[in-house]
């Protein structure tokens, strides 16, 4: 292992609560991954294949793992590998390009945390593929999918930024970094609202050239903050500091609820995983930012104890879509995972004595 364990504070026993609930009510053990939905029903086909769903809940184990040091995040991580190569016809790459970014994220940080090889050789796999989706149609930027090479939106260029750079500082490969530079130029231009630092989620989705600036999503938020602070982190360059700041800040102001400051319901489905991104990429920024620079450990915190106060199941750890109510009919899987990640990072501030919960 290359982590070592503190002593677990009372997010730490939160979120083990959630996992285990994951483990316990999600996994499909006929399926090698997890159930999109409990209790599984007629109306819920559970064999539909969320591939970037998936990438998630990878992301969520190696949470635990590195908070935990429990060998049994060690196991599903190769039995989650397993189940989701099987189902993906015996390979990682798949048509989206956001979707592998997800994908090769994840392994690589599993790979970080565990030393298997195997999980580096996906990370880079999936990125050989990524690359190819750049093109210099409308400028330049990585396409959306592979059948519609003109459509660039923010979850196929933010997140690849974040992976270049990541892999440049696992392995030291230049053109990784470059990558990171060029993708990042290209989706600052593009698809940041330069007035605010507020970010759009695509261009040219119906063949018209138009930006989407009406769909207001908080992973493109999250994303984009993620991005910047990789390539701050490695370069020192307070410009992208000040870019994921203004971005976080316009997050807030636009996305929470201006009486409660908590981040907003985005529906099931897809939606359900939004505001979790925005949640991991904030508390990358508050750790990498100087103290006292940004409120993010405080307004996650706060969001985390209204989830566990009032959007908790009163009998288990599941959560909604809506973090101030708990959940009332089927709980989606990516709810849950969203949730896990505000209650991974909730336990990440507590260990550094950034933030407390009531």
């Amino acid at each position: 292992m290359k982590h070592s364990v503190q002593a677990q504070g009372l997010w730490g026993k939160r979120a083990d609560e959630a996992q285990n609930a994951l483990e316990q009510m999600f996994w499909n053990e006929s399926l090698g991954m997890y159930d999109i939905e409990i209790p599984r029903s007629a109306e819920s086909d559970q064999t539909v294949f969320h591939y970037w769903w998936m990438a998630h809940a990878v992301d969520v184990l190696v949470d635990g793992l590195l908070r935990t040091n429990n060998e049994r995040y060690l196991v599903r991580l190769r039995s989650l590998y397993d189940g989701i190569v099987r189902r993906n016809g015996g390979a990682l790459p798949n048509e989206l390009y956001d979707d592998m970014e997800w994908m090769a994220i994840a392994w690589l940080r599993a790979y970080e945390a565990t030393g298997q090889t195997l999980y580096k050789q996906a990370a880079l796999v999936l990125w050989d593929d990524i690359v190819t989706g750049w093109n210099e149609q409308l400028g330049g930027g990585i396409a959306w999918r592979k059948s519609q090479t003109d459509y660039k939106n923010t979850p196929a260029n933010a997140p690849a930024v974040i992976l270049a750079a990541r892999l440049y500082r696992a392995f030291g490969r230049e053109d990784h970094l470059a990558w990171a530079h060029r993708i990042y130029a290209w989706q600052r231009i593009n698809l940041v609202d330069p007035a605010t630092g507020f970010v759009w989620d695509g261009m040219n989705r119906t063949g018209d050239g138009k930006i989407d600036q009406d769909w207001k999503f908080t992973y493109c938020q999250g994303v984009y903050i993620g991005a910047a602070v990789e390539l701050y982190r490695i370069t020192g360059e307070r410009t992208y500091l000040a870019d994921a700041i203004r971005t976080y800040d316009t997050a807030k102001r636009e996305l929470a609820d201006s009486a409660t400051g908590m981040l907003p319901d985005e529906g099931r489905g897809d939606g359900g995983l939004f505001k979790g991104i925005l949640v991991r990429y904030a508390a990358e920024l508050e750790f990498a930012a100087p103290t006292g620079t940004v409120d993010a450990a405080w307004f996650l915190t706060a969001n985390a104890d209204r989830l566990w106060l009032s959007g908790k199941s009163p009998d288990a750890a599941l959560f909604g879509t809506d973090w101030s109510a708990a959940p009332e009919g089927g709980v989606p899987l990516s709810a849950q995972l969203s949730a896990m990640k505000l209650l991974e990072q909730a336990a990440r501030f507590e260990t550094r004595g950034i933030a407390s919960a009531t």
